[in-house]
Order: C-alpha cells, then sequence, then structure tokens
C-alpha cells in the first residue's frame, strides 16, 4: 500500500436499497385518493403502490424534482377515478422522500428486488403514462394493458350539469376540464382555446342533474351535423368529424 493512502469499497447502491426497504417497512400505507397526496412533499423520492385485501405490490415509482412526489402520486390518485374494476380505496401508497441518490438505479434495484417487472404488474403496463397521443386510438390495447384491466366509465357521472341549454363547445370542454379520465375533440387550429363552428353552433338540451357522460356525449352528438362521431377507448374518449380510421379497442358511443 502507498504511503498516506487508504483504499475505501463501499456499495452505496446497495446500502441505499436496505435503507429504503426497512424505512418502507416503518411507513403505514395511506389510500391513494388526491386528499391524501395533498400533504405529500413536492420532493425527489421513490413510492410503492399496492392493491389491498390482501395487500400486494403493484407499482414501484420514482420523481426527481422537477415533478415531484405530490405531482405523481397525485396524477396517479386522479387516473383512479371513474374506472372500471377499480376504485380510490382499492389501492395505498408508501413513499419516502430521498434526499440524494440515484433514481433510475434505485428504482431499478427496487423492482429487480421484488422480483422484475412480471412481479410487479402495473410496471411497464401503461400505468404511468401521461396523455397516450393520437397514435394509441387505433391501435389494439393488449389484454395485460392497465386501461384493458380498468376502462374508463361512461355510465356514471362525474360531471355536473344544471338542466338547460348549452352549446357543445360549452358542454365538450366542460367534459374535458372535469372528467377523471382524458377527452380528445377535433378542433379547427392548435390553439387549445379553439372550437370547431360545428361546436358552437350545435346546441345540447341537459333535461336533468346526474347524467352520465354517455348520455351527455350522445346528446353532443346528436346537436352536430353529419359526420362526427363520439368513440370511448380504454384510456379516454375521442370526438372527430370525418374520420374513418379503425379503432381495434374502441366502442362507439354515438355518431352524427
Amino acid at each position: 500500500m502507498t504511503a498516506g493512502c487508504g483504499e475505501l469499497e463501499f456499495d452505496l447502491p446497495s446500502a441505499l436499497l436496505a435503507a429504503i426497504l426497512a424505512k418502507f417497512d416503518e411507513i403505514e400505507p395511506a389510500d391513494l385518493t388526491v386528499e391524501n397526496t395533498l400533504d405529500v412533499p413536492e420532493a425527489q423520492g421513490i413510492y410503492a403502490l399496492y392493491l389491498k385485501d390482501p395487500q400486494k405490490l403493484v407499482y414501484i415509482g420514482k420523481t426527481d424534482s422537477d415533478a415531484g412526489l405530490k405531482y405523481r402520486l397525485t396524477r396517479h390518485a386522479k387516473k383512479l377515478i371513474g374506472r372500471l374494476n377499480l376504485q380510490p380505496g382499492d389501492v395505498e401508497f408508501r413513499a419516502i422522500r430521498v434526499f440524494v441518490f440515484t433514481a433510475m438505479d434505485i428504482e431499478t434495484a427496487l423492482i429487480k428486488h421484488y422480483g422484475g417487472v412480471s412481479s410487479v404488474a402495473w410496471n411497464n403496463s401503461g400505468f404511468g403514462s401521461n396523455d397516450p397521443g393520437k397514435e394509441r386510438d387505433t391501435t389494439n390495447y393488449k389484454a395485460d394493458h392497465w386501461d384493458t384491466q380498468y376502462p374508463i366509465d361512461l355510465d356514471s357521472s362525474y360531471c355536473d350539469f344544471e338542466p338547460g341549454q348549452y352549446s357543445v363547445a360549452d358542454v365538450m370542454s366542460k367534459l374535458k376540464l372535469e372528467l377523471p379520465y382524458l377527452v380528445r375533440y377535433q378542433r379547427p387550429g392548435r390553439s387549445r382555446n379553439s372550437f370547431h363552428d360545428d361546436f358552437t353552433q350545435g346546441n345540447v338540451q341537459i333535461q336533468e342533474v346526474g347524467m352520465t357522460t354517455r348520455q351527455v356525449l350522445e346528446l353532443c352528438i346528436k346537436g352536430l351535423p353529419a359526420g362526427w362521431h363520439a368513440t370511448a377507448l380504454p384510456s379516454h374518449i375521442i370526438c372527430y368529424k370525418n374520420d374513418n380510421r379503425k379503432f381495434p379497442s374502441g366502442e362507439a358511443i354515438a355518431k352524427s
């Protein structure tokens, strides 16, 4: 050994993994609801999601300082709303703020520790994805895709309208803003605040409070000129005019 010089070999990833596993065991899980994510720090860290009764690990995620724990967990909590076969109270979470770490390495190490991706059902299932993108409309959702297992619910009321007459533009804008899943409709340009002339000129008569998403969309399409369709994909709703594409995983809601 060189005079005045020593060596230290320290396995930092393994030590950090062990510390995170021990901390997870100390944390009492909480239901993954928007209310419960409000006080989570907006910081980098690692988190785990579990199905309840019996508890089963289904997802491991990481965050950074730009999209921290609060942002990611709140987004996940909102995604559980308005789904078939799943309720927000069916899922719980544990989260750890980690001040200094290599997030990708730790996420991978945790997944490997728990048996690999095949043992953590919601990783690589589409659960953690953002806006599916227009190209997703015409693809065939696989049976193990998260949205296939828990498709959007069209037959409940998630957006309240007072009885009265509305423009189709007003109704679709409110649906897009308030529904817990994505609504995408045709616009005349790139502006997110623009509406097709058919939307601004078409009218909808809301007869009663508590109409389902399907019923409201049926009314909207009925109030539009010929050529429009509303279609439900497992993850989102689309509404386009003179659109002759095939939607292998789509369910037709209405056509004008």
